[in-house]
């Protein structure tokens, strides 16, 4: 989940549901709440433990903790000098992706189908906005942490890819690379305001209306493939800083790419990315 995350374009979400831990973490993080005290202060650590699924929330946060500091170096290299082999593999990650949240839903109807379409219609929508100037003022940073976690635990929609859209990417990716905790806290403050509270909201839908909303979801991860197709051509780009953001591309063919000798090497990836969710499922479902 940490090296999706990294990634824009790519959902941690995705990640967790296709190992099979999504509704777990939904219910663990609703379990966040101030009678947490009242059980810590009452019945004592082991039971404010247990009510939290404390082993499972540590597990989790550790990885993804671990995988984001010691990654991020590592993915923002590869997005400079290896986008195609780095998205090529996304690509065939999140695609499988499609399959495997779709056949969970149990009762296909007009509604489920709308839904889907719906889902897939706002996340393309999503991928086509042009990002904004960097911003690194606290207050936007704390809102921009908020919002990008809402969307992280959502399978489709890429947390990363929305600190782009914001602007913050870049400033928040620095600060983890220097240790700047004055950054690093605030957005981790305004990620857990809005991981508590969007996670309310999640937890309801999944328990009054679970085949629209992984209806929803998956419409949401067919939508993104736009942003995370490997070969683009840029139409307009502009200097921020010393930084080159590319404001607007478009997909094209990856024939029609000039020079590209990595198309066999690009495929592979795809499919590998492809059969690693098949692999994730089947060692989820034996544990």
């Amino acid at each position: 989940m940490g090296a999706a995350d990294v990634v824009p374009g790519v959902s941690g979400g995705t990640i967790a549901f296709i190992s099979g831990i999504y509704e777990e973490l939904i219910t663990s993080i609703n379990n966040v709440n101030l009678s947490l005290f009242k059980t810590l202060r009452t019945e004592g650590f082991k039971a404010f433990w247990n009510k939290v699924n404390g082993n499972f929330l540590l597990a989790l946060l550790t990885g993804i903790a671990i995988s984001v500091l010691s990654l991020a170096k590592f993915i923002s290299w590869l997005l400079e000098n290896q986008p195609i082999p780095l998205w090529s593999f996304f690509f065939g990650l999140v695609l499988a992706s499609i399959f495997l949240v779709g056949k969970e839903i149990k009762k296909w109807t007009p509604g489920t189908i709308l839904i889907l379409i719906l889902g897939a219609a706002i996340a393309y929508y999503v991928t086509t906005l042009p990002p904004s100037e960097n911003i690194d003022s606290l207050p936007y940073l704390f809102f921009s942490g908020a919002l990008a976690i809402c969307a992280m635990i959502l399978p489709g929609i890429s947390g990363a890819f929305i600190l782009v859209l914001l602007g913050s990417y870049k400033t928040i990716l620095d600060a983890v690379h220097e240790r700047d905790l004055k950054v690093v806290i605030t957005v981790g403050l305004g990620a857990i305001f809005g991981l508590l509270s969007f996670a309310k909201l999640l937890k309801w839908m999944f328990t009054h209306y679970k085949n629209l909303t992984l209806a929803l979801l998956t419409g949401f991860i067919a939508g993104s493939l736009n942003k995370i197709w490997p070969w683009k051509e840029t139409l307009e780009s502009k200097l921020f800083g010393d930084k080159l953001v590319v404001l607007k591309e478009q997909n094209i063919s990856p024939y029609a790419f000039e020079g590209d000798s990595q198309i066999m090497f690009a495929i592979l990836l795809a499919i590998t990315g492809f059969s690693l969710i098949f692999i994730l499922e089947k060692l989820a479902s034996k544990k």
